[in-house]
């Protein structure tokens, strides 16, 4: 379970209701990586291209929901073995079990904002990329309930 959003210092959940936002999944990993301000994805992904201000992050364990989102605040490219935000560490497990890609766009992001009411997984969780507003993350109670408010299906 997630204490976040229980936590005094939590960052306020005042982002702009109609702000667009990029939700995406994330396995334990990455999610932590998100945690700590960065979220790669191979540049050959649509969502490195996609006009977004923010990311939510549907997390694949361990609670099975849309937890948490954050403003996008930079895009960085990088190539394996250049430098920048990711180390040889950060590839092996962020990006070499998804893909064999060269070049990420590394999304740099600010602090994670638990949601007051986690977007919970009633069907076949998150694939790919979503896009809908803040207020439609903040309205939907389940991924159906979400994907119903955007007329987005997997």
């Amino acid at each position: 379970m997630d204490l976040d959003r229980f936590a005094t210092d939590a960052p306020a959940d005042d982002a702009p209701g109609d702000a667009r936002v990029c939700v995406v999944a994330t396995r334990p990993d990455t999610f932590e990586r998100c945690r700590g301000g960065v979220y790669p994805a191979p540049r050959s992904y649509d969502r490195t291209r996609a006009g977004f201000d923010y990311m939510a992050f549907y997390r694949t364990a361990p609670v099975s929901a849309i937890t948490h989102y954050a403003r996008v605040v930079d895009r960085i490219e990088q190539t394996r073995g250049e430098p920048g935000p990711m180390d040889d560490a950060d590839w092996a497990a962020l990006i070499d079990p998804v893909s064999a890609e060269r070049v990420v766009v590394v999304f740099e992001l600010e602090e994670l904002v638990p949601l007051d009411s986690p977007v919970e997984n009633d069907a076949n969780g998150v694939r790919g990329a979503w896009y809908c507003t803040v207020e439609d993350l903040r309205a939907a109670a389940t991924l159906s309930a979400l994907r119903d408010r955007t007329g987005r299906g997997e």
